[in-house]
């Protein structure tokens, strides 16, 4: 009885994923064209971070104003080099 019970929870289970899966296939996918994606959500690569940090090297007392601002805001992650990289380039 306790195993007929499993099984059926397993099925319900099973069937109810792949019925969300099958709705989530079948929304229209947005144009590329209109649609940009944020830069914080894309994850920098260890390369571009490097040539980011050389860049900024030149420029030490800038740099340490920017990470001042990062620190206050309390930012992390890609949000925090994209703040500093948006902060470095404003004259």
């Amino acid at each position: 009885m306790l195993r007929t019970r499993i099984c059926l929870a397993a099925v319900l289970l099973v069937a109810g994923l792949h019925a969300a899966s099958a709705q989530t296939a079948t929304t229209p996918a947005a144009p590329a064209a209109t649609t940009e994606a944020k830069p914080g959500k894309i994850k920098l690569t260890m390369q571009k971070l490097k040539d980011m940090k050389a860049k900024w090297a030149a420029n030490k007392p800038k740099l340490k104003a920017c990470r001042a601002d990062v620190k206050s805001k309390g930012l992390t992650g890609d949000d925090r080099w994209f703040y500093i990289e948006e902060c470095m380039s404003k004259t």
